[in-house]
């Protein structure tokens, strides 16, 4: 797929590093270009473009920002109606140990009421970078879960492709609506791993029957 990503923090970096290592075709952009240039030239197969446009042609845009730079990156990108947008943001405090919106609304629906039209779908925004970055082995043949919602079929499974292709175990969490439910789940796993101590390794695994 052709994918751009917007940032080149923690998160976006180890996006460009899974998807041009799973054949990806990556776009990378972000506020400060010789910050896009740098990750791009440290993966092959990458290319940093400017932020004007860098949405258009894509078949999936991931949100890689933070939550406050979500709405202005995606418009400055070009992306509008018909453009899936994988909202991997959390709308997290300033000591990253709460949520600054929730229960009534949730990151993934104000920024779809920000672009309209965009088809947008929460994912992988409780999975750790360190683990994005490494891989979805979660050890002893379990993988990390990737929830994905949205209102649309097709940005549903665009992310479901995706989130395969790199090799993560996807679980269909419903409509956008239920990002109220998985950004406070990624609240807990922040928690979980730098509050109580417990490390990156604490990632969300649901037990199923086969």
């Amino acid at each position: 797929m052709k994918i751009t990503v917007i940032g080149t923090g923690s998160m976006g970096s180890a996006f460009v590093r899974q998807l041009t290592g799973a054949g990806h075709q990556v776009s990378v952009t972000a506020r400060d270009p010789s910050k896009a240039q740098q990750l791009a030239a440290a993966h092959p197969g990458a290319r940093a473009v400017p932020a004007a446009g860098a949405a258009e042609g894509a078949d999936a845009v991931v949100l890689a920002t933070g939550y406050g730079d979500a709405a202005s990156g995606l418009r400055a990108a070009g992306a509008g109606a018909g453009t899936v947008v994988i909202d991997i943001t959390n709308p997290l405090t300033a000591d990253y140990m709460g949520l600054t919106i929730g229960h009534g609304t949730s990151a993934a629906e104000e920024i779809a009421k920000a672009v309209p039209g965009a088809e947008v779908v929460k994912a992988f925004n409780t999975v750790f970078a360190q683990v994005l970055a490494e891989g979805p082995d979660f050890g002893q043949g379990r993988q990390v879960d990737v929830f994905v919602a949205s209102d649309s079929e097709r940005a549903k499974q665009t992310a479901r492709a995706i989130a395969e292709s790199l090799g993560f175990n996807v679980v269909d969490a419903g409509p956008l609506k239920n990002a109220r439910y998985l950004e406070p789940v990624a609240g807990l796993n922040i928690y979980l791993g730098y509050g109580a101590g417990q490390g990156t390794a604490i990632a969300p695994v649901w037990i199923r029957k086969n």
